[in-house]
């Protein structure tokens, strides 16, 4: 078996920007990554000229890393399944279609996005608000870069904590093949899926969804068992997935085209990335690993 398509979120700084998180993905052992075209908590965007994106994509190449397997993720602060405030869903419109035309500046193919909360409006509200919100973006982004939408843990009133929401927000789309599915490993086990048999889920979203639907796989382990409903991210093999069971997710050969994007916590301050991605690829665990940071 060939290497594991992995990485990590990284960070997207000045003065290198884009060719800096490329830089940081390589230093990690990465062959794929997941970075922010700004803040995630703000909308306030650098102008793409001044972002070196093709110094990064040059590294890119050079490196033989496939430029349509890195994934951008959308800010947190949008919300389009919440029409209770007009001017904030047309934010979350405008934000989105921004971010997929930056996207594509990146010349990325799939872009992060959270589904949102209904805010007490319940959770079909919240699905049709949201798939309303995508149509609009749709119509207007003028590029071809597909959204993921992410599996959600079930937090507070989170739509999309299970396949049928997922489909049911596709289904209601109009642009059903603009949308795909990023499944994050942390959040349907926190849903109350049963995770040790990953090939079960997978048969399920299948039968649900369709497998060609799934874009993104966000490999993480869980502080948090089963149906905790809670969303806290661990290191890998030190929460209640474990090692063993993510690594037969990062191996599956069923998923060997789909990305899979380390989000674990950092260690006093400093990045796990290149630890747990070698473990990963090498599928050799090493205990207490995390002593030595």
């Amino acid at each position: 078996m060939g290497k594991i398509l992995l990485g990590s979120h990284v960070s997207m700084n000045g003065p290198k920007f884009y060719l800096g998180s490329v830089e940081e993905a390589l230093s990690y052992g990465s062959t794929t990554f997941m970075f922010y075209t700004g803040a995630p908590q703000n909308s306030f965007r650098k102008p793409i000229n001044e972002l070196k994106i093709q110094e990064g994509r040059k590294l890119l190449k050079d490196a033989g890393i496939d430029e349509n397997k890195i994934i951008v993720h959308a800010p947190y602060i949008v919300n389009g399944a919440n029409k209770t405030k007009p001017e904030l869903f047309q934010m979350s419109i405008d934000i989105i279609t921004n971010e997929l035309r930056r996207t594509a500046a990146f010349h990325c193919k799939t872009l992060v996005l959270h589904p949102g909360a209904h805010v007490g409006q319940g959770s079909e509200e919240g699905i049709k608000n949201l798939a309303e919100c995508l149509d609009r973006v749709f119509e207007n982004d003028g590029t071809d870069v597909k959204i993921a939408l992410e599996t959600m843990s079930g937090k507070g009133s989170e739509i999309g904590i299970n396949f049928n929401e997922i489909k049911k927000i596709i289904d209601l789309c109009k642009y059903k093949n603009r949308l795909g599915v990023c499944l994050d490993t942390c959040h349907i086990s926190d849903a109350g899926y049963d995770i040790t048999d990953f090939d079960n889920i997978l048969n399920e979203f299948d039968k649900i969804i369709g497998l060609d639907k799934l874009l993104v796989i966000h490999l993480n382990d869980s502080k948090n068992p089963k149906g905790a409903h809670k969303d806290r991210h661990e290191n890998l093999g030190y929460g209640e997935i474990g090692f063993e069971i993510l690594h037969k997710i990062a191996a599956n050969p069923r998923l060997i085209d789909v990305p899979k994007i380390l989000e674990t916590p950092y260690i006093n301050e400093k990045p796990p990335y290149k630890q747990e991605i070698s473990m990963l690829q090498s599928g050799q665990y090493i205990n207490n690993w995390k002593e030595n940071f």
